[in-house]
């Protein structure tokens, strides 16, 4: 199905069309009257009534024909043009040659309207030229009025053309932003479902079954596994399906630093971030889990938890090795060792966040707290 013939588009037409139908009985009582009004230059008389019901007839048989999408063809709107330009052709006929006003006068913008209508520009194009082309070749003398005539309807043809397929496009785009939005929704509804349910069960299976070793380790893997492909499914992670331009889904940048020995667990949609602000927060990250295998061990297990709120994000880092004993990170800084203080501190500072190391017995975790409004004016960095 093409985007011309789709729900949205044809209803846009129809709408149009009957918009039309009003319009072509206005013209034709205007035409009807000029017709009763001038029937003394018609030759014989009896002439007149005979275009007179002409134009009534094919009125009422295109107001009926029109009304329907699938009597619209090709046929349908060549014979519309057709009859106008008859009408034209046999104005000098019963009028004489030195004729001043044609036959069905502005009664022509019915077809002309619906060429446009339905071919779009190229349609109102090619009808206005026809009929400016057939009226003008009938004069033997064209004045400033009869030019002006014909030239609106060479330009009122494609720019009505181009009127009715920028409606048309607006409302197929107004149709997707819509089902975009539904397909959002439901997402969003299916993700808080999964995430307060499934997603939680998969990680704790996940945590403890590396603790019993064995069998308990291959289930905690596969449990990992699945956790990861489920998120990515609720988050939508399908190609062309992306956060705006300049921006970063900062939930699935932190979805890659997830490896056999750590956890990234986070919402299930994506959490858009301008680029330089979610690199930094990713390599914070980064550095955290480097600090964990440097001084807990390469096998040392490690959990990274992302929370999206409306003006800020929350990343936690954590682990379950010995701590970090009292007075080392100072000692560490003070001798310009400056891991903790710049790779991670530092960076959220700089992004105008907090960073908190909480440390002791059970463990160590980083706490990071970046405020989402007025990053954009860091992503230039």
């Amino acid at each position: 199905m093409s985007a011309w013939t789709s729900p949205a588009a044809i209803e846009v037409e129809n709408r149009l069309f009957r918009a039309l139908a009003v319009l072509r009985v206005v013209v034709l009582v205007n035409a009807i009257g000029l017709t009763a009004y001038r029937a003394g230059n018609f030759d014989p008389p009896s002439a007149a009534l005979v275009c007179a019901l002409v134009m009534v007839s094919w009125t009422a048989f295109a107001v009926w024909a029109y009304a329907a999408p699938t009597r619209r063809t090709a046929a349908l709107v060549g014979a519309d043009l057709v009859i106008s330009l008859g009408l034209l052709l046999v104005t000098p006929l019963v009028k004489g040659s030195g004729f001043q006003a044609s036959v069905p006068g502005f009664w022509v913008s019915g077809a002309l309207l619906a060429c446009a209508i339905h071919y779009r520009w190229i349609g109102g194009l090619l009808a206005g030229v026809a009929l400016a082309a057939v009226d003008l070749g009938l004069r033997q003398e064209i004045d400033q009025s009869i030019y002006g005539n014909a030239f609106l309807l060479v330009i009122g043809g494609p720019v009505v053309g181009y009127m009715c397929e920028s409606v048309q496009r607006m409302a197929l785009e107004r149709d997707e932003a819509e089902r975009a939005a539904a397909r959002a929704e439901e997402r969003a509804r299916l993700a808080r479902a999964v995430h307060d349910g499934v997603l939680q069960v998969l990680a704790l299976v996940q945590r403890r079954g590396g603790d019993l070793g064995g069998d308990g380790a291959e289930l905690g893997r596969l449990a990992g596994e699945q956790e990861r492909e489920l998120r990515a499914l609720i988050r939508g992670e399908q190609p062309g399906r992306g956060p705006a331009a300049g921006m970063v889904d900062l939930a699935a940048a932190l979805a890659q630093v997830e490896t056999g020995t750590v956890t990234v667990s986070g919402p299930a949609t994506a959490v858009e971030m301008p680029a330089h602000p979610a690199e930094e927060i990713v390599a914070a990250t980064r550095a955290a889990l480097d600090n964990v295998r440097r001084h807990v061990g390469e096998d040392a297990r490690a959990w990274v938890l992302l929370q999206a709120f409306p003006d800020h994000v929350e990343i936690s880092v954590r682990d379950e090795g010995p701590g970090i004993p009292d007075g080392r990170v100072a000692t560490a800084e003070k001798d310009g060792r400056l891991g903790i203080a710049g790779s991670i501190r530092g960076r959220i500072l700089d992004l105008g966040g907090t960073a908190e190391l909480i440390t002791g017995r059970t463990g160590t975790e980083w706490e990071m707290v970046v405020p989402r409004m007025g990053l954009d004016r860091l992503d230039h960095r």
